[in-house]
């Protein structure tokens, strides 16, 4: 099978499409076809040398995808029979002809979305899902500020937040964006090019600040987050992209406010944490995905490439102008 590779660490123009050896479904596995493939940011980090893959995991990229089942594996106990369409959370290897997929790791495609569509779900909206509900423990009337509100895991986090009754609050790099997150549903956006996202966070809030904070930026937004976190919040972490380190009375501060910080990753998570993740997901909010409902939600997918495109697809990404997912078409074999 074709499969996205690079030899060594470094730009976008380090990818090509390599024939590698098809794998086959271990126990309770199952092997996709692959239609589609999203592109995320972990994508770029591991292509740069700077995020390798957990123990285990398969090298080639890509954490998200779509497809039909190709093939069961022995000990299986799911539904999932040959030719059944499915979206799938992966370790890794998504971006290539074939996937080989925890059965529990496994989701249908909702009604009335296409494979492209559906490939941009699973670790965006996966994501998401994680750090509301399980980490964040969002309720009604919170108020939440999202960086990254055009992203992928920013698009869906809007979506799970404005249905759970919070009042979503965005942050992002131009007001054609921030316009863009609204009509999903964010109450108010900020341009942090043009000012300081904790005054205009605390103004909107009338000084009672965000309850919940999630955050992919890290140490270059530590003081702002700190200082717009409301009493007894939680500041939620998933991401270094403005840098690990912190200069400053960070404790201090953020024991002033009585306020937690809390971190999360799911690709390293165990397989067991992810069946039982994806299979809250599929339960909870999988049905709101039906395109035949109203104000159902939907994934946001903002440009395509065919996978023999791959790294300008890097290379966009790397520009930040995406709103919404990259997703790579694969032309799967037989």
């Amino acid at each position: 099978m074709l499969a996205v590779y690079f030899d060594q660490p470094g730009g976008p123009e380090n990818l090509y499409l390599k024939d590698v050896a098809k794998p086959v479904p271990g126990p309770g596995e199952v092997l996709l076809r692959v239609a589609a493939s999203a592109l995320n940011r972990a994508d770029v980090l591991q292509r740069r040398g700077q995020y390798s893959p957990p123990a285990g995991a398969s090298s080639i990229l890509g954490l998200e995808a779509s497809g039909h089942v190709a093939e069961v594996g022995p000990g299986c106990q799911g539904p999932w029979r040959e030719g059944l369409p499915a979206m799938a959370l992966l370790a890794g290897g998504g971006q290539a002809e074939y996937v080989a997929v925890p059965e529990g790791h496994l989701m249908p495609v909702p009604h009335g979305l296409t494979l492209t569509q559906a490939a941009a779900i699973p670790e965006a909206w996966l994501t998401a899902f994680q750090l509301l509900h399980v980490v964040g423990r969002v309720k009604a009337g919170d108020t939440v500020l999202i960086h990254a509100g055009s992203s992928g895991v920013g698009t869906a986090a809007v979506q799970l937040a404005r249905q759970a009754g919070a009042v979503p609050l965005v942050t992002a790099g131009s007001q054609d964006k921030i316009a863009a997150v609204e009509k999903l549903g964010a109450t108010a956006g900020f341009n942090y090019r043009e000012g300081d996202f904790s005054v205009a966070t605390l103004e909107f809030t009338q000084g009672a600040g965000a309850n919940i904070i999630l955050d992919c930026i890290g140490g270059s937004y530590w003081e702002k987050n700190v200082a717009c976190l409301a009493p007894d919040g939680r500041w939620v972490l998933y991401g270094l992209l403005g840098g690990a380190e912190v200069h400053g009375e960070l404790l201090s501060k953020l024991l002033a406010k009585r306020g937690s910080l809390l971190t999360s990753l799911l690709r390293s998570r165990d397989k067991k944490y992810k069946a039982e993740l994806v299979a809250a997901f599929t339960r909870q909010i999988l049905p709101y995905f039906d395109q035949t409902k109203p104000r159902a939600l939907r994934p946001v997918v903002d440009t395509v490439y065919p996978l023999r495109q791959v790294a300008d697809a890097h290379a966009y990404m790397e520009q930040n102008k995406n709103l919404g997912k990259i997703v790579l078409e694969v032309a799967s074999g037989p």
